[in-house]
């Protein structure tokens, strides 16, 4: 899923490409994506875009009079850009927003079509789709402190909790975590004043690199291969190779869709944190070190 540093990329570059350009029309090729009926999508046609905003891990389109399309793009949608006219791509194409200076297209590599579009007007009706969260590059390390504990959860859920945080997921809680010497299962009331700190300096260090990094990629273009997993990070989609900190394998926990990735050697003291299906299946042979792991 993109998560707040490509949001943020994908914002920029749309905007340079937009922001004053007129939308001529949309092509919706996937009876799922659109979750509005009222005001209606043609309505949208011939407003000049006034501005393209990052809701969470939303993107908003701000038309004149007042108007938003809001796209989330949920795990595998993507956004690619057409200097020209361009069509909706085969299956993998849900929308073309066909605009004065190009066409943006809304594509979804996922047999389950998840991505959404909400016609929204005014702002009252935008700031309901906002789930609230925290922006973690313009807070405070008090902020950062109540947000995290308001309820006891693991730190890996607190984080990627969009009512808690906005933008963080599975990609870069792991990364944050991992900067931050922190257990993804760690409770937040069990949390220190220093690994607080420590957290707070991490997710602003993660998410700061990561969103210039991804800049200088795009450069004068667009973002086009945006994913997970990414060359250079440090944990996350790494299973079983070499932490660039320590040399340690990466670890993972595996529950339902969700994968998060660890070093035990930097993160638990060498402790492997339980898999549920593994864990269960191995019983007592389960290994509870690297140690147990590596013999």
């Amino acid at each position: 899923m993109p998560e707040l540093p490509d949001i943020v990329v994908y914002r920029e570059c749309l905007a340079a490409r937009v922001v004053g350009a007129t939308l001529e029309r949309t092509r919706v090729t996937s009876p799922n994506l659109l979750r509005t009926a009222e005001p209606p999508l043609d309505s949208a046609h011939g407003r000049s875009v006034r501005e393209v905003r990052r809701l969470g891990k939303r993107i908003v389109l701000g038309l004149e009079g007042e108007l938003f399309l809001v796209l989330h793009l949920m795990i595998a949608g993507r956004l690619h850009w057409r200097p020209g006219r361009a069509r909706p791509a085969g299956k993998i194409g849900l929308a073309a927003f066909e605009f004065s200076t190009g066409t943006l297209l809304v594509n979804e590599a996922s047999t389950q079509k998840r991505a959404s579009l909400h016609v929204v007007a005014g702002e009252a009706a935008l700031a309901a789709l906002d789930p609230g969260g925290l922006e973690p590059l313009a807070t405070t390390l008090e902020q950062f402190r109540r947000a995290l504990t308001r309820g006891n959860h693991t730190l890996k859920r607190a984080l990627t909790d969009p009512k808690a945080f906005s933008g963080i997921g599975n990609a870069y809680s792991d990364e944050i975590l991992h900067r931050a010497r922190l257990s993804p299962l760690t409770l937040t009331s069990r949390l220190a004043a220093d690994e607080i700190a420590r957290l707070f300096a991490a997710t602003r260090a993660t998410l700061t690199e990561w969103t210039e990094r991804l800049r200088r990629e795009a450069g004068d273009g667009f973002p086009e291969k945006v994913t997970a997993f990414r060359d250079g990070m440090a944990v996350h989609g790494r299973y079983r190779q070499p932490c660039p900190d320590c040399g340690a394998q990466v670890q993972r926990i595996v529950y339902a869709e969700h994968e998060t990735n660890y070093c035990a050697r930097c993160q638990t003291a060498g402790r492997l944190l339980a898999d549920r299906a593994r864990s269960r299946l191995l019983k007592r042979d389960w290994p509870r070190t690297l140690e147990e792991l590596e013999e």
